[in-house]
C-alpha cells in the first residue's frame, strides 16, 4: 500500500474481529500526542464502519483509508 501520508505510530490488527482493531487503536492514541498520525490495518469488514465512527466520537480525525486485498489501512491524526 502507498500513501502521501507518513505514520508516526503503525497498529497491526490483521485477522482481528470487531472491536478489537477499535480497542488496539484507541490504546495507541492514548499515548500519541496531538497532530501525531496512526496507521491501522485491518481486514474485519466491520472496520470500515467501526474506525471511522470511533474517530468521530473520540474527537481524532481520519485522514485516509486504502484497501489492498482483505487489508485496509487507516490513517489516523490523533485529536
Amino acid at each position: 500500500m502507498t500513501c502521501q501520508f507518513v505514520a508516526d505510530h503503525d497498529v497491526d490488527a490483521t485477522g482481528l474481529l470487531c472491536p478489537l482493531p477499535v480497542l488496539k487503536a484507541r490504546r495507541c492514541l492514548q499515548h500519541m500526542t496531538s497532530g501525531q498520525v496512526l496507521r491501522v490495518l485491518a481486514s474485519d469488514p466491520a472496520a470500515v464502519v467501526d474506525i471511522p465512527h470511533f474517530c468521530q466520537q473520540s474527537g481524532h480525525h481520519l485522514l485516509h483509508s486504502e484497501t489492498a486485498g482483505s487489508t485496509t489501512a487507516y490513517f489516523i491524526r490523533c485529536g
